[in-house]
């Protein structure tokens, strides 16, 4: 067996497709307030990725519509906070 360092063992890892999926959907949770700011993040009850698409739940009638106007701005944060094309489509529920 050939050894290997820990740091490129993590990124082998990382780089694979299903780890990478989970990683990110965990990541997302963690910059959201960032991506948004604390009153959105509040808000917020539950944010999932799913096949390049993001969902965003919240019962909050008013958020709801500001964020279904502010689309184009979530998905171009998002993606570059990443720096991929992670998310191509928002829903919100």
């Amino acid at each position: 067996m050939a050894e290997m360092k820990i740091g490129d063992a993590l990124k082998n890892l990382k780089g694979m497709s299903h780890l990478k999926k989970g990683i990110r959907a965990a990541q997302i949770e963690d910059i959201w307030e960032q991506l948004m700011g604390k009153t959105v993040a509040k808000y917020t009850d539950k944010i999932q990725i799913i096949q390049k698409k993001l969902f965003i739940h919240t019962n909050i009638g008013p958020l709801k519509n500001e964020l279904s106007f502010q689309k184009p701005q979530i998905i171009s944060r998002i993606n570059e906070a990443f720096g991929e094309e992670l998310i191509e489509e928002v829903i919100i529920q």
